[in-house]
């Protein structure tokens, strides 16, 4: 099968990524085999392209919001039926025994693995998933719109429940890429104002056709006082404008898996009157389940932008520019 696989990671114009030739995976015990229809693109895929990330599986193929077809099963495995069409997310297995998986906390759990950074992802015609992680997609969605949702939606649906957003409240997101566009969505839908912070004049004004209140440059103050805020985008010099963004007792929500080191906080200026700063590590099955009915019941609208497989570095250069509209998606194959 085709496949893209990360060399050496280093930055997009060393040439990270290479299409190459490899054999189609055979799926575990409790796995199933899955024919690649198409694969998000992910700012994790990025991080772990570039090296942000720490290599955890060498020549790794990334990618992690995944739609496919059913199309074998290892032993053990009958939750799906051949040719029915899953989502594959970030989350790919957990230990089920710690305190954390114990607890209902499996997104902590120290022993959990992910898709295109532990095992192969979705940059590739063919992939592999335990058959308890993967997800029903709602048929509203399409093959390309549904792609989106898995990492993007799922996360940016976790960060809206840490951020505290009280009833009708104001909401202020820090960079609009794939998460922030499908969680502002989300918050519309709820009653909240959500105010937009990003540097990209794109950006901007797409935020505004969806129905943001405003949209400005994240290094300025929104028009009014934040009673909650998220920070899509990996600039950790961003965190202290969110904190002095809030109102008291506000809360500002760190989405990504990374960022860059957070300057130093003046203690008055910026955390006192009980503002709270938090983060957001990966999602729990549930969050994924809940987060699935909710899209489909609310019709969130996915902007997605198509490349075939051949291009998935073009579309992480897209992607590493910062003002885009909506998601980037590999179209890797047609529905049978």
């Amino acid at each position: 099968m085709r496949a893209w696989q990360v060399r050496s990671p280093g930055p997009l114009d060393s040439g990270p990524l290479e299409l190459v030739e490899k054999e189609t995976p055979t799926p575990g015990p409790g796995e199933v085999l899955v024919r690649v229809l198409t694969c998000g693109v992910c700012r994790t895929d990025l991080h772990v392209t570039e090296g942000d990330l720490p290599v955890h599986r060498p020549y790794v193929t990334p990618g992690h919001e995944i739609v496919g077809q059913v199309v074998g099963a290892g032993p053990g495995a009958g939750r799906f039926s051949t040719g029915e069409r899953v989502g594959i997310p970030w989350l790919r297995r957990t230990c089920g025994i710690c305190r954390a998986c114990r607890s209902g906390r499996e997104n902590l759990c120290v022993r959990s693995e992910y898709t295109g950074w532990d095992a192969d992802g979705g940059y590739a015609e063919y992939t592999t998933v335990p058959e308890g992680f993967a997800y029903r997609l709602p048929e509203r969605f399409d093959d390309a719109t549904a792609a989106p949702l898995l990492c993007a939606g799922i996360i940016g649906y976790r960060a809206l429940r840490r951020a505290n957003v009280p009833p009708g409240g104001r909401l202020g997101l820090y960079g609009f890429g794939g998460s922030a566009h499908l969680a502002a969505q989300v918050a519309l839908a709820q009653g909240a104002e959500v105010h937009v912070l990003t540097r990209g004049e794109q950006a901007q004004r797409f935020a505004l056709e969806l129905g943001c209140a405003s949209a400005g440059d994240a290094r300025e103050m929104p028009p009014v006082p934040l009673d909650s805020a998220i920070i899509f985008a990996p600039a950790g010099d961003i965190v202290p404008y969110a904190l002095a963004a809030l109102d008291a007792g506000g809360t500002v929500a760190c989405a990504g898996i990374h960022m860059s080191d957070i300057p130093a906080l003046d203690y008055h200026a910026a955390v006192f009157h009980e503002k709270t700063l938090t983060s957001v590590e990966s999602n729990t099955r549930s969050d994924g389940e809940e987060f699935l009915v909710l899209a489909d019941r609310l019709g969130l609208h996915p902007t997605t932008h198509e490349y075939p497989l051949e291009e998935a570095d073009r579309a992480l250069q897209y992607l590493a520019r910062g003002d885009i509209e909506g998601a980037g998606v590999l179209r890797v194959a047609e529905t049978i």
